[in-house]
């Protein structure tokens, strides 16, 4: 392995989940959203479950702060292209999960998704994204607020965005590996599984220390190992895939190219075997374009 620290994904699935060991979620997330978080407990979700398609592509795990809100923290290791649907999809169950039937809308918690991803997912030239809900007029182009009473209600420094779901995409790949503030170093260390020593991002002093390779035992070593190796194994199906698809999509591009110029060889008059011989297209191809 190229260095002696584990994988954050591994790291939330296996290690993570003891309350003297939040400190290094508590210390990634206050990164992240820039406010000291406290996390009260984390709860059930899908990246508990251990099946066979979860052993390599992805993990997930939902916790509750101190102010009650919920926010989950998803590493997605392959391309999945509905990853946004996912993504919404996510928020929803946790929306509809934590609000008991009958129970009044003051109730509903404010949601955060989290995504930390091994792939270019969308498009654009940044590695961190961030998303919220804001309502803006169509015709004044006003910024809609809460009434002085929703103030009251729900407090005065909320606004309408600050109810909905946030979210927070991590491209880990598109990192430059230059760690020019305390999230980055975070970033630096799911990328390359290293945590230098003059970082000083909260929670990463700790990782360091508990996240060691070497402090796993015998088996949860072999079982570590085997989870890098399937990551490894499926990037290459993943590439080959791709290979394919574009040597596929090339070579559909030099047949329609061959009809073109075989369509004007027609028109200037050339035989038939002229233009297959000069297009590569078989006689029978070049027949069927003369129909």
């Amino acid at each position: 392995m190229k260095n002696d620290l584990i994988r954050f994904d591994w790291a939330m699935k296996r290690l993570l989940r003891n309350k003297a060991d939040y400190i290094v979620l508590e210390g990634f997330l206050s990164e992240l959203m820039e406010e000291d978080i406290i996390i009260d407990s984390i709860l059930e979700s899908e990246g508990n479950q251990e099946t066979a398609s979860d052993k390599f592509n992805r993990v997930d795990i939902l916790v509750k702060n101190q102010k009650g809100e919920y926010v989950i923290i998803e590493v997605q290791n392959q391309l999945e292209y509905n990853y946004f649907q996912r993504m919404l999809y996510g928020t929803s169950k946790v929306l509809t999960e934590y609000i008991s039937l009958g129970e009044s809308y003051q109730h509903v918690k404010k949601i955060y998704s989290v995504n930390i991803v091994y792939f270019d997912l969308g498009q654009g030239a940044d590695y961190v994204y961030h998303g919220k809900t804001n309502f803006k007029g169509i015709h004044q182009y006003d910024k809609l607020e809460l009434s002085g009473k929703q103030k009251v209600f729900l407090g005065e420094d909320k606004t309408p965005s600050d109810l909905f779901p946030e979210y927070y995409i991590i491209k880990v790949n598109q990192f430059d590996d230059v760690a020019r503030n305390t999230l980055d170093e975070w970033i630096y260390y799911f990328k390359n599984n290293e945590i230098k020593d003059n970082f000083k991002a909260k929670g990463l002093e700790y990782a360091k220390e508990i996240l060691k390779v070497d402090k796993m035992s015998k088996s949860e070593q072999v079982s570590y190992k085997n989870h890098i190796v399937n990551l490894m194994d499926e990037a290459s199906r993943e590439r080959t895939l791709e290979m394919e698809a574009i040597i596929k999509e090339r070579e559909i591009g030099k047949k329609e190219q061959s009809i073109e110029t075989a369509k004007n060889f027609l028109t200037m008059g050339l035989s038939i075997e002229q233009v297959a011989k000069g297009t590569g297209l078989t006689v029978d191809e070049v027949k069927a374009l003369t129909k």
